[in-house]
């Protein structure tokens, strides 16, 4: 069994472990290793932005993850694809670039977080990007991560997708990662120079530059090793064999919010009555390892389109041809963008304080395995309640790391969210049927005019509704008993380990998590390397008033 010394292992080169391999290495005194389960990124398919539906469905880049039976979506089981491969969930996502909200965040120091707040995190968000288009107080200019608006909406439905906001009551938003999240705007990605710019390509290659920096691809990770409450390394499965990594400082989990609490599971740390039935050893009794999971629903709006106008017309073999040599050549065109180009955020009624469902606009009616839904043209708009109340867990099933954890969501078993969800079909609806879209609208393909009633629209949401992969929250942070690391990042009562990455925040903020994922990385390499942490933002930031009485945009208030 070999043994090696390091002074940090990370396990997951995802969109966490990259930014703390580099973020850590640049201390040439530190030895780094970085242990991931997958192999390389040079796939055509996850460097060209417009092929993301592929990796995601393919074995030999993600985990095929499949939850248990969900009691209030029929019974379905739904698919839960994590990254298996260098970069991993940002090298197969959707490259949309969603903060969150600002009250995100204060929500998360009210959870327990303490300095987790806004204010405290607008500067690591600011450190991790160059923005296309400068730095202000919000956006910055000299980050490893690219972010831009990819296509610049050549397609006429993206700006009419936000003049039908306008239309209906909503505010544009000039940027919604800057002071004011809430309206209807341009859509951000994660896309430099035509390519994915995944966390591997932004953070992870220029630090496989250093000498102190080990990366290990092809690995699995069995378990963390512990010497009584410290952890001292971790074992792993390399080329057949069983390998040890000792470690003088800190093991650091970023395996993502499947693979972190299992593997914490694995290692005898979680709830005890889940490592009893799983055969596992209890070595440290922590209630909260893969409880409180979390994630976000949405379904695919849709309509035909009277013009010849929609991504649609290019889904043939031919067109795919042209755009793919495109793209190789010249890296622009269909090619380059993930084809998300404008988006809203608005909240699902009175009374609810920030935007609580988002919308993806996609000039194209298809399914997210790049097929097409019907014959003809048409467009669609994704949209999701992205505040859930409802809460699952990730579970070891046994002491064998091959055996997938059993995991279940229990999505919208809170009425709250499936109120949320009747929301979004009657305020889509509206949306779409705005003047705005006249000269576009035709007949509605999904859900149906039919879906009128809350019994139809419940219907149609649990046959429908499909994950958008942002499962979070399974390791939360905070300070009460179902907490699985302190505001530090470290496992509550273990020496030596902490976890970093989507796992542990508190609740989910209403956006895609890669951008958040990637802020709370750059934080915790601060707080890992114990240098002064960035001093707190005094940005204001831009809420709606009314809130109190008005599910429409009403007078602007900057708190």
């Amino acid at each position: 069994m070999t043994k090696i010394n390091y002074d940090y292992v990370i396990v997951g080169a995802g969109s966490a472990g990259c930014v703390l391999a580099n973020r850590l290495t640049e201390d040439s005194n530190s030895q780094v290793l970085l242990i991931e389960t997958g192999g390389s990124d040079k796939s055509i398919f996850i460097q060209m932005p417009t092929a993301l539906s592929i990796p995601m469905n393919t074995e030999k880049y993600a985990w095929q993850f499949e939850t248990q039976p969900e009691p209030f979506l029929d019974n379905r089981r739904m698919h839960c694809p994590r990254g298996k491969v260098l970069g991993g969930s940002s090298s197969i996502n959707g490259m949309v670039y969603v903060r969150g909200h600002a009250k995100d965040f204060d929500e998360w120091q009210q959870h327990g977080a303490t300095d987790w707040d806004y204010r405290h995190c607008l500067p690591y968000f600011r450190k991790a990007e160059t923005w296309a288009f400068g730095a202000d107080d919000y956006r910055g200019d000299s980050g490893p991560l690219a972010v831009n608006n990819g296509n610049e909406m050549k397609n006429p439905l993206y700006s009419t997708f936000i003049e039908a906001g306008v239309e209906a009551g909503y505010m544009e938003t000039a940027d919604y990662n800057g002071c004011r999240q809430e309206g209807f705007g341009t859509m951000h990605m994660t896309v430099k120079n035509g390519i994915r710019w995944s966390t591997a390509n932004a953070y992870l290659r220029p630090a496989m530059k250093r000498s102190n920096l080990t990366v290990v691809t092809h690995a699995q990770v069995q378990r963390v090793l512990l010497d009584g409450k410290k952890a001292t390394g971790v074992e792993y499965k390399h080329k057949g064999l069983i390998k040890k990594a000792l470690v003088s400082k800190e093991v650091i989990l970023s395996a993502g919010s499947i693979g972190s609490p299992h593997i914490l599971q694995l290692s005898g740390i979680g709830p005890r009555q889940v490592l009893e039935d799983a055969g596992i050893a209890v070595q440290h009794e922590l209630a909260g390892v893969g409880e409180n999971l979390q994630d976000h629903l949405e379904f695919y709006f849709q309509f035909r389109c009277k013009k010849p106008i929609t991504l649609n017309g290019k889904l043939d073999p031919l067109s795919k041809l042209f755009i793919g040599a495109r793209w190789f050549f010249m890296k622009d065109g269909l090619g380059a963008t993930n084809h998300f180009e404008s988006c809203g955020f608005i909240r699902s009624k009175a009374g609810v304080e920030w935007p609580d469902m988002q919308y993806h606009f996609l000039p194209a009616a298809m399914r997210y395995d790049g097929r097409s839904a019907f014959d003809g043209h048409g467009f669609q708009v994704h949209i999701g309640h992205n505040k859930p109340k409802s809460r699952g867990w990730v579970r070891a099933v046994s002491a064998n790391p091959d055996d997938h954890p059993s995991i279940q969501f229990n999505y919208l078993s809170h009425e709250e969210d499936r109120e949320g969800f009747r929301q979004c079909v009657r305020l889509t609806r509206e949306i779409i049927n705005q003047p705005a879209f006249d000269e576009y609208r035709d007949s509605e393909i999904q859900p149906g005019e039919k879906v009128q009633t809350n019994e139809e629209i419940d219907a149609f949401v649990r046959e429908s509704v499909e994950s958008a992969y942002h499962p979070s929250c399974s390791c939360k942070m905070g300070t009460d008993d179902m907490s699985v690391v302190d505001p530090q990042t470290k496992v509550r009562g273990l020496e030596g380990l902490r976890v970093v990455d989507s796992s542990i925040f508190p609740t989910i903020p209403n956006g895609n998590l890669n951008a958040p994922t990637i802020m709370v990385a750059e934080r915790a390499a601060d707080l890992i390397r114990e240098v002064d942490t960035l001093p707190p933002s005094s940005a204001e930031v831009d809420m709606d008033a009314q809130w109190q009485e008005k599910q429409r945009t009403g007078t602007s208030l900057r708190l």
